[in-house]
């Protein structure tokens, strides 16, 4: 690994700035200054960078309890070289991901996300349909999800398992599908990814097309949560619409490299945390994983057999805008963090985001751009054409009228426009001379 990414933001400010500087930096970057997390030491063999934080920032409030809750989100690296066969892929990476839920558990977390499809390479870059389709699963009883679903109802804890979902119900469709499971063990919903990526390497609507569930927030024991899947962070108004739907910890569980979006990653969930008044929880795939046959990007560039690198630099932003710094760019790790869901109510309340945020102007204007734009295209070449109609057009006036208007309407609206105008001109006319 290059030492590009041995290295996080953090470590190279606290590196090359003095203290005070330091200080001041941080603020600008990260909002107030948290407070550590004392959590269990890491005991397993794996190198996990583990951070943990208090939120804070709210208001002891007189008429409401505190709502504390402790959100874990992972990232994770492969297992094994894609060559590998597939089941043995699939269960080291379960296992790993086992012992990784334990402790998160035993850190005291009631809330952890994953990362997307991390139970597998991230294998779309390839645009192979075989052998990585045989890694789709059901999302109700599929390997992972039964995994996953033991580990909740052991531990109480409330987790949410990207996959990715072979639909035995709709002809085995895929879909790119986050199921959050309860503290009970059972499922409670899952939401499939709204927008996907045509970009460089990411292939993904090869395999599978944007989802149909919409924006669902799901009602928890620890609090109201929504999963807004890696691309789907470049879309404000996705994010707009979990808020708009209640949501009070929103995830982003992602897939995305370096020469992609870093310098996008740190800016955008914290964006969406200060502008919809609810905690996000940023989480990205970790390392460089490597494929037996070569692929290209479309953009003139040699072919490779990597994707690029995956930058982790997973972190969580409070509704105020303080967020925590990244864990590593180049290690699996976990971050635990203390909120107060509180803080979002109080954040509302504060900023008046969504007092005026005028829905119903932006609502009048994105349904007349859309109607715009949905009308057929027109020929520049005839657009400009002026239809006189007759005045002396007989006992079949109404019918010429509406098929010629029916006729021009196929090929030519602006000039049916003019056409209309001129034949209520007409009509108007003929109509005042009968009287």
């Amino acid at each position: 690994m290059s030492t590009m990414f041995d290295q996080t933001l953090e470590d190279i400010l606290e590196k090359n700035l003095p203290e005070k500087e330091l200080s001041e930096v941080k603020r600008l970057l990260y909002g107030r200054e948290l407070q550590s997390l004392n959590l269990p030491q890491w005991n397993g063999s794996q190198d996990l960078d583990v951070q943990g934080y208090i939120m804070g920032g709210g208001v002891m409030e007189q008429l409401r309890p505190p709502r504390l809750v402790r959100v874990g989100i992972i990232q994770n690296s492969i297992v094994l070289p894609t060559t590998e066969p597939l089941q043995k892929q699939r269960n080291a990476l379960h296992l790993k991901m086992q012992k990784y839920v334990e402790y998160a558990a035993a850190c005291g977390t009631n809330i952890l996300g994953l990362q997307e499809a991390w139970a597998m390479p991230f294998a779309f870059c390839t645009r192979e349909k075989y052998p990585w389709c045989e890694l789709a699963e059901d999302a109700e009883n599929g390997p992972t999800i039964t995994l996953m679903c033991e580990l909740a109802q052991r531990h109480g804890m409330v987790i949410i398992c990207p996959i990715l979902e072979r639909d035995t119900a709709n002809g085995e469709t895929l879909w790119n599908t986050s199921v959050v499971i309860g503290n009970d063990g059972k499922i409670i919903g899952k939401h499939r990814k709204n927008h996907i990526p045509r970009v460089g390497d990411f292939n993904e609507s090869t395999y599978y097309m944007e989802g149909n569930t919409g924006h669902p927030v799901f009602d928890t024991a620890f609090g109201r949560i929504a999963i807004n899947v890696c691309y789907g962070r470049h879309h404000p108004q996705n994010w707009m619409m979990f808020g708009l739907n209640g949501a009070e910890i929103v995830f982003n569980p992602s897939a995305t490299t370096s020469h992609t979006s870093e310098p996008l990653w740190s800016i955008e969930a914290r964006n969406a945390a200060i502008a919809n008044s609810y905690y996000t929880c940023a989480i990205n795939r970790v390392g460089t994983e490597i494929f037996p046959n070569e692929f290209t990007s479309g953009d003139g560039a040699p072919a490779h057999h990597n994707f690029g690198h995956f930058y982790g630099s997973s972190y969580i932003t409070a509704p105020d805008g303080t967020r925590t710094p990244g864990l590593s760019r180049c290690k699996d790790g976990l971050l635990v963090c203390e909120m107060d869901l509180n803080l979002c109510r109080q954040m509302k309340d504060f900023w008046c985001l969504r007092m005026t945020q005028r829905l119903d102007l932006y609502a009048k204007e994105l349904n007349e751009y859309v109607e715009k734009n949905l009308k057929p295209q027109h020929n520049p070449e005839k657009s400009n054409q002026v239809v006189e109609p007759a005045r002396d057009l007989g006992a079949n006036t109404a019918n010429t009228l509406i098929d010629d208007t029916i006729r021009l309407a196929t090929h030519c609206p602006v000039a049916v426009k003019n056409f209309l105008q001129a034949a209520v001109a007409w009509i108007v006319d003929v109509n005042s001379e009968a009287f």
